[in-house]
């Protein structure tokens, strides 16, 4: 009986240990979620204008040829996919991957990996990355975003890939997040959603051409979606991980209070034994 409430007791350390652990990356992952979520709100209108300028120049302009507009030929996929750098936040990384799978079912695709969970996953899966240099999603800048915009753009270009598509996850609130695949290039949609009809009250003219001005603002189109996506990824993890480290918290808490009370009632077992044998040995004088 005391080796089995010395061993209880024991536990009842560990767990203690253990929940000061979750407790402690709780709360930094809520000290960081505020200033992320900030983050992730004020990017949203940068790519949003960005994909709004797209439209009015193919829109405004019939005899439109960009490379980066027409239907490639080439079916193989690219996908940008954001995930995080450690474990521990959840399903968070799980969803992610599950929700590429299924896009990317049947298809022939590379992936450029950004996070180190999205190069372990991918490594060990032996698919193909066009590069692990960006392993850290915690370290990627602006600067970071622009190099792999236009490392997209020049393999699009080369018939490397003829699809780029973003997957990353949607920061909706502090108890909803959810992965999604986005579609980057080519713009085949553009004119579509003008339905095809070009609006001459609005007419602006771009020197040299439209279709110059068209290529060179892609790469920053895809840069700002790139950093918005990481941006949101970033805030979804930090709040999976936040909602997973409470819920390890109370789960911890709980188990404390089971041990709690089965240490006191074999500590109370013990005792009435004791008294019993007592009794009985005073009993046999």
């Amino acid at each position: 009986m005391a080796s089995n409430m010395k061993a209880v007791k024991l536990r009842i350390k560990s767990v203690q240990s253990t929940m000061q652990i979750t407790k402690a990356m709780e709360l930094v992952a809520s000290s960081k979620l505020r200033k992320a979520k900030e983050r992730a709100e004020v990017c949203r209108p940068y790519f949003t204008e960005l994909h709004e300028t797209l439209k009015d120049i193919a829109r405004e302009n019939t005899d439109f040829s960009s490379v980066y507009a027409k239907e490639s030929p080439n079916n193989k996929t690219c996908y940008v996919v954001i995930a995080g750098d450690r474990g521990l936040a959840g399903g968070y990384n799980t969803n992610l991957f599950k929700c590429l799978e299924a896009s990317a079912e049947g298809k022939d695709y590379m992936v450029l990996p950004v996070g180190k969970k999205a190069v372990e996953y991918f490594r060990q899966r032996g698919i193909e990355a066009l590069t692990e240099q960006f392993a850290e999603v915690g370290n990627i800048s602006v600067a970071d975003c622009f190099e792999m915009a236009n490392m997209l753009c020049t393999e699009f270009r080369k018939g490397t890939f003829g699809h780029i598509e973003l997957c990353y996850t949607v920061f909706n609130s502090m108890l909803s997040q959810q992965p999604e695949v986005f579609s980057m290039l080519p713009m085949t949609d553009i004119r579509e959603e003008s339905g095809g009809k070009i609006e001459t009250k609005n007419l602006i003219l771009y020197e040299p051409d439209g279709e110059t001005v068209f290529d060179a603002i892609v790469p920053e189109y895809l840069a700002g979606l790139v950093y918005g996506g990481i941006c949101e990824s970033t805030a979804s993890e930090l709040a999976a991980r936040r909602m997973a480290m409470d819920a390890a918290t109370s789960n911890a808490e709980e188990m404390i209070d089971q041990l709690n009370l089965y240490y006191n009632r074999a500590r109370q077992a013990s005792i009435t034994q004791e008294i019993t044998e007592i009794v009985a040995g005073a009993e046999g004088l």
